[in-house]
Protein backbone atom coordinates (compact mmCIF):
# COMPACT_ATOMS: atom_id res chain seq x y z
CA UNK A 1 0.00 0.00 0.00
CA UNK A 2 1.14 3.46 -0.78
CA UNK A 3 0.50 6.90 0.89
CA UNK A 4 0.73 9.75 -0.69
CA UNK A 5 1.43 12.84 1.89
CA UNK A 6 -0.14 16.05 -0.17
CA UNK A 7 0.57 19.47 1.17
CA UNK A 8 -0.76 21.92 -0.93
CA UNK A 9 -3.94 24.07 -0.01
CA UNK A 10 -5.21 25.38 -3.62
CA UNK A 11 -6.72 23.01 -5.50
CA UNK A 12 -6.10 24.76 -8.62
CA UNK A 13 -2.27 24.29 -7.90
CA UNK A 14 0.51 22.73 -10.27
CA UNK A 15 0.69 20.60 -6.59
CA UNK A 16 -2.74 19.09 -7.19
CA UNK A 17 -2.01 18.36 -10.78
CA UNK A 18 0.72 16.40 -9.47
CA UNK A 19 -1.13 14.51 -7.04
CA UNK A 20 -3.99 13.65 -9.78
CA UNK A 21 -1.37 12.84 -12.24
CA UNK A 22 0.42 10.66 -9.85
CA UNK A 23 -3.51 9.01 -8.38
CA UNK A 24 -4.76 8.33 -11.90
CA UNK A 25 -1.33 6.43 -12.51
CA UNK A 26 -2.08 4.42 -9.32
CA UNK A 27 -5.39 3.34 -10.73
CA UNK A 28 -4.66 2.46 -13.90
CA UNK A 29 -1.73 0.06 -12.97
CA UNK A 30 -4.17 -1.23 -10.16
CA UNK A 31 -2.09 -0.07 -6.98
CA UNK A 32 -3.22 0.39 -4.12
CA UNK A 33 -2.68 3.60 -1.99
CA UNK A 34 -4.40 5.80 0.23
CA UNK A 35 -3.90 9.89 0.65
CA UNK A 36 -3.06 12.02 3.62
CA UNK A 37 -4.13 15.49 2.33
CA UNK A 38 -2.71 17.77 5.64
CA UNK A 39 -4.53 20.99 4.38
CA UNK A 40 -7.93 19.28 3.43
CA UNK A 41 -8.05 17.30 6.56
CA UNK A 42 -7.36 20.85 8.68
CA UNK A 43 -4.52 19.61 10.15
CA UNK A 44 -3.13 21.55 13.19
CA UNK A 45 0.33 21.55 12.56
CA UNK A 46 1.15 23.11 16.17
CA UNK A 47 2.37 21.07 19.00
CA UNK A 48 0.28 22.27 21.69
CA UNK A 49 1.34 22.43 25.70
CA UNK A 50 -0.06 19.37 26.37
CA UNK A 51 1.55 17.49 22.81
CA UNK A 52 4.65 18.47 23.79
CA UNK A 53 4.60 17.63 27.74
CA UNK A 54 3.42 14.25 26.60
CA UNK A 55 6.28 14.06 23.61
CA UNK A 56 8.64 12.16 25.37
CA UNK A 57 6.63 9.20 25.91
CA UNK A 58 5.01 9.28 22.15
CA UNK A 59 1.81 9.49 23.53
CA UNK A 60 -0.65 10.74 20.86
CA UNK A 61 -3.69 13.32 21.42
CA UNK A 62 -4.52 14.09 17.99
CA UNK A 63 -6.85 12.10 16.81
CA UNK A 64 -5.61 12.69 13.16
CA UNK A 65 -1.81 11.86 14.30
CA UNK A 66 -3.62 8.21 15.30
CA UNK A 67 -5.41 8.19 12.05
CA UNK A 68 -2.04 8.88 10.11
CA UNK A 69 0.32 6.46 12.41
CA UNK A 70 -2.42 3.87 11.18
CA UNK A 71 -1.94 4.38 7.34
CA UNK A 72 1.56 4.59 7.48
CA UNK A 73 1.72 1.74 9.49
CA UNK A 74 -0.31 -0.34 7.16
CA UNK A 75 2.14 1.31 4.49
CA UNK A 76 5.46 0.03 2.54
CA UNK A 77 5.75 3.09 0.45
CA UNK A 78 5.41 7.21 0.99
CA UNK A 79 4.61 9.71 -1.71
CA UNK A 80 5.40 12.99 -0.45
CA UNK A 81 4.16 15.85 -3.07
CA UNK A 82 4.99 19.54 -1.56
CA UNK A 83 6.09 23.09 -2.68
CA UNK A 84 9.10 24.52 -1.62
CA UNK A 85 8.77 27.88 0.25
CA UNK A 86 11.65 29.84 1.49
CA UNK A 87 14.16 27.34 0.75
CA UNK A 88 12.49 24.08 2.61
CA UNK A 89 9.08 22.43 3.45
CA UNK A 90 5.82 23.94 3.90
CA UNK A 91 4.85 24.57 7.78
CA UNK A 92 1.93 21.94 7.14
CA UNK A 93 4.13 19.32 6.78
CA UNK A 94 6.84 20.07 9.13
CA UNK A 95 4.55 19.97 11.86
CA UNK A 96 3.12 16.70 10.66
CA UNK A 97 6.72 15.40 10.91
CA UNK A 98 7.08 16.86 14.35
CA UNK A 99 3.40 15.34 15.39
CA UNK A 100 3.41 11.38 13.93
CA UNK A 101 6.74 10.88 13.78
CA UNK A 102 6.84 9.97 17.31
CA UNK A 103 9.09 7.98 19.64
CA UNK A 104 8.25 4.17 19.17
CA UNK A 105 6.58 4.65 16.23
CA UNK A 106 9.08 6.23 13.58
CA UNK A 107 12.29 5.80 16.61
CA UNK A 108 13.23 4.17 19.30
CA UNK A 109 16.69 5.54 21.55
CA UNK A 110 16.53 2.75 24.04
CA UNK A 111 19.75 1.57 22.78
CA UNK A 112 21.08 4.76 20.51
CA UNK A 113 19.35 5.66 17.89
CA UNK A 114 16.95 3.24 15.50
CA UNK A 115 14.49 3.86 13.11
CA UNK A 116 11.49 1.92 12.97
CA UNK A 117 9.91 2.52 9.57
CA UNK A 118 11.99 -0.38 8.31
CA UNK A 119 9.19 -1.40 6.71
CA UNK A 120 8.79 1.70 4.08
CA UNK A 121 10.72 0.03 0.59
CA UNK A 122 11.09 3.29 -0.85
CA UNK A 123 10.09 6.83 -0.83
CA UNK A 124 9.38 9.32 -3.32
CA UNK A 125 9.53 13.05 -3.27
CA UNK A 126 8.11 15.53 -5.31
CA UNK A 127 8.50 19.40 -5.04
CA UNK A 128 7.74 22.35 -7.08
CA UNK A 129 9.73 25.87 -6.42
CA UNK A 130 10.55 29.05 -8.07
CA UNK A 131 14.34 27.83 -8.00
CA UNK A 132 15.97 24.64 -9.82
CA UNK A 133 17.19 21.57 -7.66
CA UNK A 134 20.49 22.68 -8.78
CA UNK A 135 20.08 26.07 -6.90
CA UNK A 136 18.83 24.75 -3.84
CA UNK A 137 21.39 21.71 -3.70
CA UNK A 138 24.21 24.47 -3.83
CA UNK A 139 22.55 27.42 -2.67
CA UNK A 140 20.12 26.41 -0.48
CA UNK A 141 21.75 23.79 2.03
CA UNK A 142 20.24 20.90 -0.02
CA UNK A 143 17.07 21.00 1.79
CA UNK A 144 15.45 17.74 0.42
CA UNK A 145 18.09 15.50 -0.51
CA UNK A 146 20.56 16.36 2.10
CA UNK A 147 18.25 17.40 4.85
CA UNK A 148 14.76 15.33 4.13
CA UNK A 149 15.61 12.14 2.26
CA UNK A 150 19.30 11.30 3.68
CA UNK A 151 18.98 13.05 7.49
CA UNK A 152 15.24 12.94 8.01
CA UNK A 153 13.54 9.88 6.72
CA UNK A 154 16.73 7.93 7.08
CA UNK A 155 16.65 8.58 10.74
CA UNK A 156 12.96 6.97 10.46
CA UNK A 157 14.44 3.84 9.29
CA UNK A 158 13.75 4.59 5.66
CA UNK A 159 16.54 3.53 3.60
CA UNK A 160 18.13 6.84 1.46
CA UNK A 161 19.50 4.49 -1.31
CA UNK A 162 15.66 3.62 -1.81
CA UNK A 163 14.25 7.44 -2.13
CA UNK A 164 14.60 9.55 -5.16
CA UNK A 165 13.49 13.46 -5.32
CA UNK A 166 11.34 14.65 -8.24
CA UNK A 167 11.76 18.33 -8.73
CA UNK A 168 10.05 20.93 -11.00
CA UNK A 169 11.59 24.46 -10.66
CA UNK A 170 10.82 27.73 -11.86
CA UNK A 171 7.29 26.69 -11.56
CA UNK A 172 6.54 30.22 -11.26
CA UNK A 173 7.75 31.66 -14.90
CA UNK A 174 7.39 28.35 -16.75
CA UNK A 175 5.67 27.16 -19.73
CA UNK A 176 2.55 25.32 -20.01
CA UNK A 177 4.35 23.78 -22.52
CA UNK A 178 6.66 22.49 -19.98
CA UNK A 179 4.20 21.98 -16.86
CA UNK A 180 2.72 19.27 -19.51
CA UNK A 181 6.06 17.76 -20.11
CA UNK A 182 6.78 17.04 -16.50
CA UNK A 183 3.25 15.85 -15.50
CA UNK A 184 3.66 13.58 -19.37
CA UNK A 185 6.83 12.08 -17.63
CA UNK A 186 6.13 12.03 -13.88
CA UNK A 187 4.98 8.46 -13.57
CA UNK A 188 8.31 7.13 -16.04
CA UNK A 189 10.42 9.51 -13.67
CA UNK A 190 8.76 7.81 -10.39
CA UNK A 191 8.95 4.49 -11.76
CA UNK A 192 12.85 5.12 -13.12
Amino acid sequence: MKTIIYTHPYNNSFNHEILKTMTNHFDKNKESYQIIDLYKDNFNPVLSPIELQKYSSGEVTDPLVSKYQKMISESDELVFIFPIWWHNLPAMLKGFLDKTMLVNFAYNEDNGWTGLLTYIKKATVITTSTVTQEYLETESGDPIQGVFINRTLADMGINPQKNKWIHFGKVNITTDEARTAFLNNLPTNYEA
